[in-house]
């Protein structure tokens, strides 16, 4: 068996991964910015020549980099954002090769998801936002497609994981400004100031989706986050009734844990 713990920011999926892979032993946690056989957030996906000229282009990180770098087939794949220095370049620099916010094309996101999805073929895996929160994002917010648009994606998807072992969690956030909240002030630094919120604001902000719809500020953030909330929960009703597993965000039990 594998799991996808799935929900909004803020809704405690870090701690039902955690919680999971304490009660399994022999199970691999995977968290955003790890390595995964499935999902690529946080992660450069390039190819040899990319990578390499990346490495000419940071020598002082060569180590780091080839550490953090993963083949497939003839593919890279970089952890950049679990690389430490103080050079905020080679951050921006690695982001570009991200495959989400509408950096590739749609027909290359979606070869290159599904695709994954087709080709992954371990076990005993523990995944932390890795089916539904950085796709759904790219497709709301960068590509302005419909909720119908989305679902037919899932269908696709639902297919691509045909003779897979897998169980969706999905933590139902009933109070989004409150969760929101929390992590406000757990993410900000010993002066109090935010770190998160303000990025995540922005990310928002900035999108073609609130420009297109004239949308700004943490009202429309907030309304955003309980549509995207709604289509995951119908993803998981319509397309994955039968692999999903619903909590209420923070209400859930160590025996809910359990019996997974």
């Amino acid at each position: 068996m594998n799991y996808f713990v799935e929900g909004l920011q803020g809704s405690g999926k870090s701690t039902v991964v955690r919680r999971l892979a304490e009660t399994r032993p022999g199970y691999t946690a995977v968290r955003e910015g790890d390595y995964s056989p499935v999902e690529l957030a946080w992660c450069a996906y390039t190819d040899e020549a990319v990578s390499l000229e990346i490495i000419r282009k940071y020598p002082e990180l060569r180590s780091a980099i080839e550490e953090k770098t993963f083949t497939e087939g003839n593919r890279r794949i970089i952890c950049y954002t679990q690389i430490r220095t103080d050079n905020r370049n080679f951050y921006q620099d690695l982001e570009q090769y991200e495959i989400y916010n509408g950096r590739v094309s749609y027909d290359d996101f979606r070869t290159i998801v599904l695709g994954r999805y087709r080709q992954w073929n371990t076990d005993r895996m523990i995944f932390e936002c890795s089916l539904l929160q950085n796709t759904v994002e790219d497709m709301i917010l960068f590509r302005c497609f419909s909720d119908e648009e989305i679902l037919g994606f899932y269908r696709l998807a639902r297919k691509a994981l045909e003779g897979k072992d897998y169980r969706i969690v999905y933590l139902k956030a009933e109070d989004i400004k409150g969760n929101l909240d929390v992590i406000r002030k757990e993410r900000s630094d010993e002066q109090g100031n935010e770190l998160w919120f303000p990025m995540m604001l922005g990310y928002f902000n900035d999108s073609p989706f609130a420009k297109k719809h004239g949308l700004k500020g943490e009202e429309a953030l907030i309304r955003h986050f309980t549509h995207r909330r709604d289509l995951e929960l119908r993803i998981c009703e319509e397309i994955f009734p039968d692999r999903t597993t619903i909590l209420t965000s923070k209400e859930y039990t160590d025996k809910d844990i359990a019996g997974l």
